[in-house]
């Protein structure tokens, strides 16, 4: 298994809109394995394949406690969604900054698993929140676009002076 270098805000391949998954197969799952390594490194709850730069409709999450109910969603399509919550939200690919989002608070979606298995599964709270900022990456969207145009500008200002302070 690899830690995969993730893509950090302003970088514009965070824009890609992914491309569906059309096989599942070794390498893909051995993508998904290396997606997850990432997460828990970083540490995270959530990784989007655009995150690391590979633009294929795969999201990789796990929101337990203690780093253990790995859940792949390939080509994930939310098919329903009820209510509204704000949370507030971070990124791997815009560290140190939070800012609340208000999303749907209930979803059901659909998706692939990593043995190339469909499902469909209901998510609330945590779970729910982070299967849609993740699905967001697939398209291109990023949690900071929810928000008023000042914090985004605050916020890229930001990402850009630590971007030049970073050591190359």
């Amino acid at each position: 298994m690899a830690n995969l270098d993730i893509l950090i805000y302003p970088d514009d391949r965070l824009r890609n809109v992914a491309e569906s998954v059309t096989n599942v197969d070794d390498d893909l799952r051995a993508l998904i394995g290396n997606m997850f390594e990432t997460m828990y490194t970083a540490p995270g709850i959530g990784l989007a394949a655009t995150q690391i730069d590979v633009h294929q409709r795969v999201v990789v999450v796990d929101v337990s406690e203690n780093g253990d109910q790995p859940l792949t969603l390939i080509n994930p399509e939310i098919i329903e969604s009820d209510g509204r919550i704000e949370h507030e939200e971070g990124c791997l690919s815009i560290p140190g900054i939070y800012e609340s989002v208000e999303r749907p608070e209930l979803i059901k979606f659909a998706a692939i698993d990593r043995d190339g298995n469909p499902y469909e599964m209901e998510a609330d709270g945590l779970l729910s929140i982070c299967i849609q900022h993740e699905i967001d990456h697939l398209n291109g969207v990023l949690f900071v676009d929810h928000l008023s145009a000042l914090k985004r500008r605050r916020i890229k200002k930001k990402m850009l002076k630590h971007e030049k302070d970073r050591p190359a």
